[in-house]
């Protein structure tokens, strides 16, 4: 990410403490109306109508095959990262492992207050196991291939989908430059064993999961991206910062081409 001091928005005014605070003041008004909105959309959330799951669905993990209803490991609520890893892809989407690298913290507090997260991925479970063990995480991660869950979720899409450029997605017809994108998924089980369908969050939907976000809107400079919400202008895989290279559109990293030396060597 570049640093230079020219990229804060606009040029500092200097001003004395005093005016200093009657300017915080201000803005601390702003604030708490945000905060009082962000409380009554959460108790919209919480009260929006639940959809019962009819369909079965197994998915492949390290103990074997499980249910959707398995992966509660005994908890009511579930939160499933639906993470961009497409059989044959050589690791995850960057973005997804910069949403993975936040979660990761929280696991023990969420696992506490009767929330299971696990991430979800149409990969066989061997080129799971193989990015999970690189990225160091202990998130669980399941293997979706050859069920309709990612499909019926609407974060994976089928060769014509992608030929054609559009499929519904985050609640709408719009473009699909890749045969895998992201979301989470919220789910509840009854007492009966029941599994329902209670949210879904698509795109910038789920964007307050990532507190380096949260504590950059707090800098002068912010997030220091080109359009305020384009991760691919900075965020790397966690162990890749400094080699180099960009991240495209769909969320792949590409390696930076290779040198003259390189090439007259190869």
């Amino acid at each position: 990410m570049n640093t230079d001091t020219d990229n804060v928005s606009a040029a500092p005014k200097i001003v004395s403490r005093d005016e200093w605070l009657r300017a915080r003041v201000a803005l601390l008004q702003r604030e708490k109306e945000l905060t009082r909105s962000r409380d009554r959309l959460a108790q919209q959330r919480r009260e929006l109508p639940w959809v019962r799951i009819d369909k079965s669905y197994a998915f492949d993990t390290p103990d074997g095959r499980r249910t959707l209803a398995d992966l509660f490991a005994g908890r009511s609520q579930l939160i499933v990262k639906h993470f961009m890893l497409a059989p044959g892809w050589a690791e995850g989407c960057v973005g997804c492992s910069y949403e993975v690298d936040h979660v990761e913290g929280a696991l023990v507090h969420l696992e506490n207050q009767d929330v299971k997260v696990v991430a979800v991925s149409r990969a066989p479970l061997s080129e799971i196991a193989a990015f999970k063990r690189r990225m160091g995480w202990r998130i669980d991660w399941v293997s979706s291939f050859g069920s309709d869950f990612n499909f019926d979720f609407h974060v994976s899409f089928t060769p014509e989908q992608v030929a054609r450029g559009k499929a519904f997605y985050n609640y709408r017809e719009d473009a699909v430059p890749s045969e895998e994108l992201s979301g989470f998924s919220v789910f509840a089980r009854d007492s009966n064993g029941d599994v329902y369908h209670t949210y879904s969050a698509y795109g910038r939907g789920a964007e307050e999961v990532l507190s380096t976000y949260m504590l950059l809107d707090l800098t002068p400079k912010g997030r220091n991206e080109t359009d305020g919400g384009n991760l691919t202008d900075w965020v790397r895989h966690h162990d890749r910062y400094g080699a180099g290279g960009h991240v495209d559109s769909t969320g792949r990293y590409v390696p930076p081409a290779a040198g003259p030396c390189c090439e007259a060597a190869s």
